[in-house]
């Protein structure tokens, strides 16, 4: 009986991590399939630019949320399984990148399937994990965009801070140590995702945002 408990809070958190929270409110604000806008990815930064920054924040913050959510459930359900904890969360990341809600067929016949690159969930289940993480990895993930000036690299930045904010609770305050391995998930999971924007960013034609991108310009 707790395996299928078990089983049914991982495949609930997948299934949280699907919802596409940037197809809906794109489509919901300007009638526009997100998925044909630029990198075609579900996440806040395409859905700024699809819909402006009103819908893209907000589809950031109910990404986040998502993740958070999943998070919370697992405790609940296991309020002793620290890897029930961490495994929820990667699931919605997971959920995120390959939603099972934008599987569909391409021209070919193949079947596909969207989704975004995992940023957003991977701080949502940072904070879930432990709720500070809001203060310390949103102004740190702001901070890298406007900076930096390269989203993908923000994208890649959060669940890496995230595992040395947890390693660091983990060796000085006794923390559970599992939680630094939801970072080194979530990070890989991104990685993964973004292998286009890596090229992009080693051969210098990565999308920029911020005063790198008018620096361009």
């Amino acid at each position: 009986m707790q395996t299928l408990t078990i089983l049914g809070v991982l495949l609930l958190a997948y299934l949280i991590g699907s919802i596409p929270m940037g197809l809906f409110l794109v489509k919901l604000a300007t009638g526009k399939d997100i998925r044909k806008t630029e990198s075609g990815r579900t996440g806040g930064t395409n859905a700024m630019r699809a819909a402006g920054p009103l819908v893209g924040y907000a589809t950031t913050g109910l990404d986040i949320l998502k993740a958070s959510c999943t998070v919370w459930i697992a405790r609940w359900a296991f309020p002793d399984n620290v890897w029930i904890h961490v495994l929820a969360p990667t699931l919605a990341v997971i959920g995120h990148n390959y939603s099972i809600y934008l599987v569909t067929r391409d021209e070919q016949g193949k079947l596909t399937i969207g989704g975004g690159a995992g940023g957003t969930p991977a701080l949502g289940g940072a904070v879930g994990l432990w709720w500070p993480n809001l203060l310390i990895l949103l102004p740190a993930g702001l901070l890298i965009f406007y900076g930096v000036g390269y989203a993908s690299v923000t994208t890649m930045s959060i669940p890496f801070l995230a595992a040395l904010i947890f390693a660091g609770r983990a060796i000085w305050l006794g923390k559970p140590w599992e939680y630094i391995l939801f970072g080194l998930f979530a990070e890989m999971l991104i990685l993964w995702a973004l292998r286009p924007n890596i090229k992009r960013l080693l051969n210098g034609t990565e999308r920029a945002v911020g005063w790198r991108k008018k620096k361009k310009a």
